[in-house]
């Protein structure tokens, strides 16, 4: 079984610029993650955007849905910006009943060191294995 892993931004994958103090998106740091925590699973990783998510519109979820639906995989994870996951989370399970689709972020950028980022891909790794379809 391999379980899908579409990358969208958020706080999971902000890099922090010491000079201006801002916060950028540069790359997704998933595969330093999946390494870090020794993940033998199979995966496929799909960056479908690096936006925060407060900036996400209907036409991103509309990405994301059909990119779920195309998907081959009937397991599916979605890193997302904790401030609108949940509108995301309902638009797509008003689209999509048949696959297992887990949603998680982080509330502290993974390059800061003392993130939740790790906890929550390994929760989200092993939810997304025994769930039910459903959105999550």
């Amino acid at each position: 079984m391999t379980i899908k892993i579409f990358v969208t931004g958020g706080t999971f994958d902000k890099e922090y610029n010491e000079l201006t103090g801002e916060l950028y998106f540069k790359d997704t740091h998933l595969s330093e993650l999946l390494a870090l925590g020794r993940c033998t699973l199979k995966v496929d990783i799909t960056t479908l955007m690096m936006i925060d998510s407060l900036d996400m519109t209907e036409e991103h979820r509309e990405i994301i849905a059909e990119s779920c639906i195309k998907a081959k995989e009937n397991r599916i994870i979605i890193t997302h910006g904790t401030d609108t996951m949940v509108d995301t989370a309902r638009a797509l399970a008003e689209k999509i009943k048949d696959k297992t689709i887990v949603l998680t972020g982080a509330m502290i950028p993974y390059k800061f060191g003392s993130s939740d980022g790790l906890f929550n891909l390994g929760s989200a790794l092993s939810f997304v294995q025994i769930l039910p379809s459903g959105v999550y």
